[in-house]
């Protein structure tokens, strides 16, 4: 009996390539030549540092990218393109008195001019800053659900903090006497911006930050600072504890904020020398190694029916009893 067809194209004896002969697939089994170096893959690190270099050099740099020249830095990494938006006519009118480098004005169509209005189209006119006519949705979009920009904004660079031993220099070469902020575990801006007003408001001439977990001087510090942010200078710490430390070695008293301080705010005998008023947040208050590096703690008579106040309101407090006892002597 005749077999069946078999059909077309079939080899006999298995549905796979005829052994010894390479098979179909000879292609695929001579491989993809060597492999790539590292730097010529784009994905591979060091692909995208090569990338990097290269994009640096094309846009005329000197150096090898991420060098710094040997100097401090402790602003933050942020991306290039990185910049906040500072609203409300306080606070664009002082960004611009103090020539921050804005690169855009924002004007809402029929704004109401006043005087302030008249000055910041004066200034960033003189200083050739784009100034940008917008509809009122754009600014509200660009001030955040909860920003009141009262028809300005303004676009400025990421935030330049400074050093604080720069900060400590400089007030000392001036003659002057040292009266710093330093926030531990501050982490809401808005805290923030009202502490920078408040220093500005009672003789302070800095703000300290610690590296990690702290607010930042972000577009909500800079609206409720009320314009001070362009006067008051912000420096981070890489550890606060430490920077203390060095600090209390050049002279400078450390006094921390807390309800069970042992001395009472009024009855402070350390105003009228160098201080620094470290303020904690209002849940958590000081940490236990800033609490041990502070000469003093000081605590704010309060009535027994607020359990405490909070660290923008607190910090008011100490300010104006320090200057308050410094114009006293």
């Amino acid at each position: 009996m005749a077999g069946k067809p078999g059909r077309p194209g079939a080899a006999k004896g298995g549905k796979g390539p005829t052994k010894g002969s390479g098979g179909k697939n000879k292609r695929s089994l001579e491989g993809r030549g060597p492999t790539p170096k590292a730097e010529d893959r784009a994905w591979h690190p060091a692909g995208k540092r090569k990338a990097a270099a290269e994009r640096y050099a094309a846009a005329g740099g000197k150096g090898k990218p991420g060098q710094s020249g040997g100097q401090r830095s402790n602003r933050p990494a942020k991306k290039d393109d990185d910049t906040e938006t500072v609203t409300g006519r306080n606070s664009v009118l002082e960004a611009l008195r103090a020539k921050i480098p804005a690169t855009a004005f924002y004007i809402a169509q029929r704004v109401e001019m006043d005087d302030r209005v008249k000055e910041m189209l004066s200034i960033a006119t003189h200083r050739e800053i784009p100034v940008l006519e917008v509809t009122r949705p754009e600014l509200d979009r660009m001030a955040g659900f909860d920003g009141v920009h009262q028809g300005v904004a303004l676009k400025v660079p990421p935030y330049e903090y400074a050093h604080p031993q720069d900060l400590l220099e400089k007030v000392i070469d001036q003659g002057e006497v040292p009266l710093f902020i330093a926030l531990d575990g501050i982490t809401d801006p808005r805290n923030l911006g009202a502490i920078i007003r408040s220093t500005a408001a009672f003789g302070g001439q800095a703000v300290i930050l610690p590296q990690r977990r702290s607010a930042s001087v972000n577009s909500a510090a800079w609206k409720t600072s009320a314009g001070a942010a362009a006067r008051i200078p912000v420096a981070i710490a890489a550890n606060l504890t430490a920077m203390l430390k060095d600090f209390k070695k050049q002279g400078v008293f450390v006094l921390g904020l807390d309800g069970g301080g042992d001395v009472s705010l009024p009855q402070l005998e350390l105003a009228d020398r160098p201080v620094v008023i470290v303020v904690g947040s209002e849940g958590k208050g000081l940490s236990r190694l800033v609490t041990e590096t502070c000469d003093q703690i000081v605590s704010i008579p309060i009535t027994g029916a607020t359990e405490s106040l909070n660290a923008g309101i607190a910090a008011s407090v100490a300010l104006y009893q320090v200057s308050t006892l410094r114009a006293a002597h």
